[in-house]
């Protein structure tokens, strides 16, 4: 059975902001991305078995990347962390409102937003503090 992960998107401001911080980045388009964190997954499994990484921008879900693998990173400091490989393509989902919180969050594919369709992509995306507060008030 898939799980996804939830993280927060430290110190980006904007699904724009996350793209341009990419390209800066990763050489290519086509190069994975990755993501360190301290713990690894004790549900490895089922992340690698068709799972996303949802990422939270100010307070709101809006994008998610495939994982593809898990790879072990010893820092200079000589602790092992993990290394989420993900595909390079960042899929925009239903802006939905998330509580700050440290770490990750496992995520149940019911539960999980829903991609944005072709005709949602091309609109212009609310601002991450106007969609948590539609979210707060059952809106989106």
């Amino acid at each position: 059975m898939t799980i996804h992960l939830v993280k927060l998107c430290v110190g980006i401001d904007s699904l724009e902001h996350l793209e341009s911080y990419r390209a800066a980045h990763y050489p290519t388009p086509e190069t994975p991305t990755r993501h360190v964190t301290r713990m690894w997954p004790k549900r490895e499994a089922e992340l690698l078995d068709g799972g996303s990484l949802f990422w939270v921008i100010k307070g709101v879900m809006l994008a998610r990347q495939k994982v593809l693998q898990l790879d072990e990173v010893i820092g200079d400091d000589g602790i092992r962390r993990c290394a989420i490989i993900m595909d390079p393509e960042l899929i925009r989902i239903q802006p939905t409102p998330r509580r700050a919180f440290q770490g990750w969050r496992y995520l149940k594919p019911e539960d999980a937003p829903p991609d944005l369709t072709r005709s949602n992509k091309e609109e212009s995306p609310l601002p991450p503090e106007l969609a948590a507060a539609l979210g707060e008030i059952g809106i989106l």
